[in-house]
Parts: structure tokens; C-alpha cells; sequence
């Protein structure tokens, strides 16, 4: 039986997102961002389209490598200006039943106990819908707002990210016992202190002593996305993730990063098959071929090539304002994102870009293909990019807010359907038990189930 294919949205709570010059399209309204009601709208669709979530990406920073300055990213609305998109959740929560909410935050500049606090309260609130994006940023300007000179090194975002997870895993999973909430009138005992554990903490980066705030919510330890692609993301979300996400211009691409995330999930002990692997993509279509064509001529011509080369610096770290437009594109290793650069060349060796194709094709849609035609058309090279490469779906960027979205919903989604490669209904449950169809907590297998207490120093004490 064929696999079936899922979708997710990808969107940013601002004006544009993956497509920065398209706000300008007459037929955008992404300039609603502001109002509770497009993002509610947004997620009625989704959830009328069966989407597996919205998938919430964000920042803490400003592209202001290009040119060395913020100028380019303001005038053109690249990624600011740009709201908290945690605070959207329990408005789209509260309007939805099943949709699930991939939140996107930088856990270098956020205090895990906090942290695991506003998610632990987003998890109640939606029922256990929660995922967490897990990211370690990537722009210098968020560094230097929150008082550091620069961004730690790459690698060095990593090392401080695995004793992140530690800690909020001791916070959601072993601070409370099941049990520990007993909420018995009669005694006037709301919770057995017995059962509540303080985590003490002590490491390197973090020093956390006391109880998780939060009594458990649904699943506990929200849906764990991640989508680093260097050797050291790799290998991180081969110890944590239970979804990832990939971009790339080329199933070949995109087949190898599938392969790879695979074989690291399975050298870490985990099933590297029941890794959900999403592939960003820009889906165009209408009625009939032609129209479908039409509309992508009409978004094409609403590309801002130098709105997407001051997305294309922040992601990389590399001033392209001081490369000429028909310059090629090599490979640079920056301290800064380095999927993005090695999506459009050391991992697909048998194209070479220049700077100017390279604008245009992230100024639309972002990183991944654009898939434009007829439903059938569009069905058919879905279904060809899952087959050939072993992903599971398609995390999907828009051009035209929320347009693009609608067309898929509309024309695409029953087309899938029909075809029995689409689901009709969505599964109960949380967001964990619908796409993992397991439990709605992480596997006892899974490192955030395995974490261990440190003792507390009065034991400790008596021990001595």
C-alpha cells in the first residue's frame, strides 16, 4: 500500500515569510498578521485541509548582514517587523480540534526553566497539540541583544543545546510523578509533595535546582522537531528528534539528507524509520495547467531580488551584496546557518549558481522546489518526490498569504484523497499520538525518558 503524503504549513507570525517580495502581490493579505483573526482564519483552513500542523517559524534577530546594515531587511519586510509566535497558539487552539502547532525557539537565548514553563502552558491549552522546533539560532544580531558580543561557534550551540534538553526533560518528565496531582476536596490536598521532585541540576551552562512550575500536561515533552543539517545537527537530531525537517532544490538533494538523518537515528540506537522527515516545498496550481502557469509567471514577477539576497546573508553569514549578481556560488563554512549554502552546492555538485539565480529561487518559496500545474499534475510529482526520496510530506512555504494555502486545501488535498494517498479524517489524540501513532508521551527508549534525577545535596549529605 503506498504511503500516505502529509503536509504541514510553514508561515512566520510577519509579513511575508520564505517569499519577502510577495507582499506586494494585490491579492496578499499577510499585512493581517497583526489581527487574531488571520491566524485563526489560517488554522480553520488548515484543519479543514487535514494539515498535520502549522509549523511556526522565527527569529531574535535582524537580517542585517547584507550590506552591514538592517536597511535592506526593513524597506523590503524581510522578517520584520516580527511578533512572538507562541503567543498565537491558544488563539488557533481554541478555534481548532486537531491541528497540531510546531513552535520554532532558540533555546541559546532562553533559560530552560522558563522555557519549559510557556510550553508545559501551551501544551494544556491546546489539549497536546504542542511541537517544539528545537533551534540554536544563527543570526549575531539576536547575540548582541541579548548582551553577548557574537553567537557561541556552531558546534559550540550544539554543546550547549544537549545540556538544555536535559534539563527541560528532567523538568517535563521527571519532576512530577503521574500521581502527583490528587485534587481531593475532601482533604483539602491538591497535590502530594511526596511526589514532586526538584531536579538539582547543576552543569556546565545551567544551574537548576527546583521543581517543574507546571503539573504534567498531555504529552509532557512536546513534539520534537529539528532540522540542523551540519554533521553536528545531524547527529543532534539523531539523539532527539522524532521529526525533521529538510531544504533543498532537488529530489537528489533531499534524498541524500533523508538518508543520512536515517543512518544517524539508527547508529543512535533509535528507528531511524520512524523518523517523520518533512521537505520544504511551494506548491502553484489551479484548475487547469495553464492557469496554474499563469499564476506563477504573475508571483515570479514579484520577486525582490535584493529582499531575498539579504535573507539569503542572514541565513548563511556571507555579505552577498559584495558579489556580483552573475557570480558563482561556492560553498563558505560560516558560524552561521550552514544548510543553507550547502543545499545549493556541496550537496548537489552537479549544479553551480550563480548569485542572481540563487536570489531567485530562495526570493520564492525559500529553499525548496516549486511545484506548479493542474491537481493532477501537482499530485503526481508529489507522489514521485515521496516515492523516490523517503520523505513522509511537505512542509509548505507560501507565495500569497493565505492563497496559497487555500489552493491546496481546495484542489490539491482531494485530489490526494482520491487517490487514497491522503487522509480523510484526522486520528484522537495529541499532536505525538496522531503522527507517531504511539502513545502521547515520548518512547521509554527516547533519551528524554532515560534522563536521570541528580541527587539532592541533602541526601547527599546523609550519604556521606
Amino acid at each position: 500500500m503506498s504511503r500516505p503524503i502529509r503536509f504541514n504549513a510553514f508561515q512566520m507570525n510577519t509579513v511575508g515569510h520564505q517569499s519577502p517580495g510577495l507582499w506586494t502581490h494585490p491579492r496578499d493579505t499577510s499585512e493581517r498578521y497583526l489581527d487574531a483573526s488571520h491566524w485563526v482564519e489560517l488554522a480553520q483552513l488548515l484543519e479543514r485541509g487535514r494539515f498535520d500542523a502549522l509549523f511556526l517559524a522565527d527569529v531574535l534577530g535582524v537580517y542585517d548582514v547584507y550590506q552591514g546594515s538592517v536597511d535592506a531587511a526593513l524597506r523590503h519586510g524581510v522578517q520584520v517587523p516580527l511578533n512572538d509566535p507562541l503567543a498565537l497558539v491558544p488563539l488557533m487552539a481554541h478555534a481548532t480540534r486537531h491541528l497540531g502547532f510546531g513552535v520554532t525557539a532558540a533555546l541559546t537565548y532562553e533559560h530552560p526553566y522558563t522555557f519549559a514553563r510557556r510550553i508545559s502552558t501551551l501544551d494544556h491549552l491546546s489539549g497536546g497539540r504542542i511541537g517544539w522546533n528545537i533551534v540554536t539560532g544563527y543570526l549575531d544580531s539576536a547575540a548582541r541583544n541579548l548582551g553577548l558580543d557574537r553567537q557561541l561557534g556552531h558546534d559550540a550551540r550544539y554543546d550547549l543545546a544537549d545540556e538544555y534538553l536535559d534539563v527541560v526533560y528532567k523538568l517535563w518528565e521527571k519532576s512530577w510523578d503521574d500521581d502527583a496531582v490528587v485534587r481531593d476536596k475532601a482533604t483539602g490536598v491538591y497535590t502530594d509533595p511526596a511526589r514532586v521532585h526538584p531536579i538539582n541540576h547543576h552543569g556546565r551552562h545551567y544551574q537548576v535546582p527546583g521543581i517543574h512550575l507546571c503539573e504534567p500536561s498531555p504529552q509532557r515533552t512536546p513534539l520534537l522537531y529539528q532540522a540542523g543539517a551540519s554533521p553536528r545537527g545531524i547527529a543532534f537530531a539523531a539523539r532527539h528528534a522524532e521529526a525533521t525537517f529538510v531544504s533543498g532544490p532537488s529530489q537528489a538533494v533531499v534524498k541524500r539528507y533523508v538518508e543520512q538523518a536515517r543512518a544517524a537515528a539508527s547508529a543512535a540506537g533509535r528507528d531511524g524509520q520512524a523518523l517523520l522527515v518533512y521537505a520544504q516545498a511551494l506548491i502553484v496550481t489551479a484548475p487547469t495547467a495553464a492557469a496554474a502557469r499563469a499564476k506563477l509567471a504573475e508571483y515570479e514577477s514579484h520577486i525582490d531580488i535584493e529582499a531575498a539576497l539579504a535573507l539569503l546573508s542572514g541565513w548563511t553569514g556571507v555579505d552577498f551584496s559584495r558579489q556580483p549578481l552573475d557570480a558563482t556560488i561556492d560553498y563558505i563554512d560560516t558560524e552561521a546557518g550552514r544548510s543553507a549554502l550547502a543545499s545549493l552546492s556541496v550537496a548537489d555538485p552537479q549544479r553551480t549558481w550563480t548569485v542572481r539565480e540563487a536570489a531567485r529561487f530562495i526570493g520564492l518559496g525559500g529553499r525548496g522546489p516549486i511545484i506548479v500545474g493542474d491537481p493532477a499534475q501537482v499530485a503526481d510529482q508529489l507522489e514521485a518526490w515521496l516515492d523516490d526520496t523517503g520523505i513522509d510530506g511537505f512542509n509548505l512555504a507560501f507565495a500569497v498569504a493565505h492563497e496559497s494555502m487555500r489552493d491546496v486545501v481546495e484542489l490539491i488535498v482531494p485530489e490526494l484523497q482520491r487517490r487514497g494517498r491522503y487522509r480523510t479524517d484526522y486520528a484522537a489524540g495529541t499532536l505525538r499520538e496522531q503522527l507517531l501513532g504511539a502513545g502521547p508521551r515520548l518512547p521509554l527508549t527516547h533519551p528524554g525518558r532515560q534522563v536521570r534525577l541528580d541527587p539532592s545535596p541533602l541526601k547527599e549529605a546523609h550519604a556521606a
